[in-house]
């Protein structure tokens, strides 16, 4: 799942591969990348669990919790922004559109003040569905509610541009595949989702899948899924009596065809299937074992925006520190923070997690598990070029 480059130049003994950068939608995609040279760390990627592991048994158990933070703060200033990923060390950042400058130069100067460093770069994601949900305005490719009745071959094509306009950007990840399914236009994700039936969706989340592959990390949402689960989870926990066993012959189908595709993630949802569980999802260590036991998901799985949960309005979700410790004891990997966060919402949560792991709350071999999936994942992006880094003093090789 990583696209071979030829090597052409050694940064801090670092090898270093030229990235396949584009323009406009229409355009090449082969043409050059616009200065200044963008590069990207080059490295084999079958020894990527062994890597992590090691790193991760050189942290501090404060690193540790810090690595399986995604934070967020509203800035396009380059300064603040590399200041917030050294004070806090956490291993994600998601841009929103108070992160997207006016142009794609300049979203490149954002992506590589995230990065402190190449060999080990954070995750930076970005929520690029294309249509209703989309923070790269120059994206011109068709959303859901167009490739909903088109060809699955439509979707491929659409992901694998709009894939490429997140790598070059300097993004590595993509929450980006809507895997719920709903036929009816009145509720919220109708617009978002791939597919009106089980069948017509899978096909077009795999394909989905397939297409970006190579250019962004590709993100299955929102699991286990909002079809069945009437409401908005940015403002209430969606809810659904729907059986366990219904769910395995509907809802699943699109999650189960992304998996099966090789999307590297798998975000959770705010929603509550009475039947399963009486907790979200997100905090559900049965939806968590479903993923992993039933729907075979090995890779990262994360939170949507916890603060999503403190929006409800239910006091039981107004701790965004407690959410957090609760969804990475239910089996999340990386915790994501957004709504209500400040500079200092990510410390916090570390805090928390430090403090859980401390008294027993957390076991610390869920937090290295978490920790070692996480950096896995960054040593991919590193590995295979799916995020821009700059390269600073390159010299060609000998």
């Amino acid at each position: 799942m990583t696209i071979g480059r030829r090597i052409l130049g050694v940064c801090a003994g670092v090898a270093i591969a030229v990235v396949v950068a584009g323009s406009a939608p229409g355009e090449s995609a082969l043409a050059a990348p616009p200065d200044p040279l963008v590069r990207v760390v080059a490295a084999a990627d079958d020894d990527l669990p062994a890597r992590a592991a090691a790193v991760v048994s050189g942290m501090t158990l404060r690193q540790k919790a810090a690595a399986v933070v995604m934070g967020h703060i509203p800035t396009t200033d380059a300064a603040i922004l590399r200041d917030y990923m050294q004070t806090t060390g956490i291993g994600g950042f998601l841009l929103m559109g108070a992160n997207i400058p006016e142009d794609e130069s300049a979203l490149r100067g954002v992506t590589a003040a995230l990065t402190l460093d190449a060999g080990l770069p954070p995750l930076i994601a970005i929520d690029q569905e294309g249509g209703d949900v989309s923070r790269l305005p120059w994206d011109a490719f068709p959303s859901a509610l167009t490739l909903k009745n088109q060809a699955p071959a439509a979707a491929a094509e659409a992901f694998a541009g709009r894939g490429a306009l997140v790598q070059r950007a300097g993004i590595g990840v993509n929450f980006g595949v809507v895997a719920d399914v709903t036929d009816d236009p009145s509720m919220f994700i109708y617009r978002r989702a791939l597919g009106t039936t089980p069948e017509t969706a899978l096909e077009r989340v795999a394909a989905a899948v397939t297409g970006e592959d190579g250019q962004a990390l590709t993100t299955l949402k929102h699991f286990p899924g909002h079809g069945a689960a009437p409401g908005d989870s940015h403002a209430g926990i969606p809810s659904t009596d729907e059986t366990k066993a219904d769910w395995s012959a509907t809802d699943a189908a699109p999650f189960q065809a992304g998996i099966d595709a090789g999307a590297p993630m798998l975000m959770f949802g705010h929603l509550v299937y009475t039947a399963v569980d009486a907790a979200p999802a997100t905090l559900s260590p049965e939806w968590h074992r479903i993923a992993r036991d039933e729907l075979g998901f090995e890779g990262v799985i994360v939170t949507d925006d916890l603060g999503m949960l403190e929006a409800s309005g239910i006091p039981e979700y107004q701790d965004p520190v407690a959410n957090a410790v609760r969804a990475l004891a239910a089996g999340s990997d990386l915790l994501l923070t957004v709504l209500y966060s400040t500079a200092g919402t990510a410390p916090r949560i570390v805090d928390g997690i430090v403090a859980a792991v401390e008294s027993g709350a957390v076991p610390p071999e869920r937090l290295d598990e978490a920790a070692r999936r996480v950096t896995a994942l960054r040593l991919e992006v590193a590995a295979s070029g799916r995020g821009l880094v700059p390269c600073a003093d390159c010299t060609p090789a000998g």
